[in-house]
C-alpha cells in the first residue's frame, strides 16, 4: 500500500493518535468499563429472557396467542 492512498493516511492518522494519547487511553477505558456495565451487568440482572421462560419450547405460538389475546383487550 503506498503512503498516498487514502486508507492508509486514515489508518495511519487514527493509529498515531491512539499512539500518543495519554488522558485519551484513560477515558477510553472508563468508556468501554461503562458499557460493559450497561450490557452485560444490566441485561443480566434487570432484562431476564421472558419469552425462555414462559414460553417453554414453542415461542412462535406464544408469542401469536399473546398477539391475539392483547388485540382482544381494549
Amino acid at each position: 500500500m503506498t503512503k498516498d492512498n487514502f486508507l492508509y493516511r486514515a489508518f495511519d492518522l487514527y493509529y498515531d493518535g491512539f499512539r500518543h494519547m495519554t488522558l485519551g487511553k484513560t477515558l477510553w477505558a472508563v468508556i468501554i468499563v461503562k458499557l460493559i456495565i450497561i450490557f452485560v451487568v444490566l441485561k443480566i440482572f434487570f432484562f431476564p429472557n421472558f419469552l425462555k421462560q414462559n414460553a417453554e419450547g414453542c415461542e412462535s405460538e406464544f408469542v401469536a396467542s399473546e398477539l391475539i389475546e392483547r388485540s382482544k383487550t381494549p
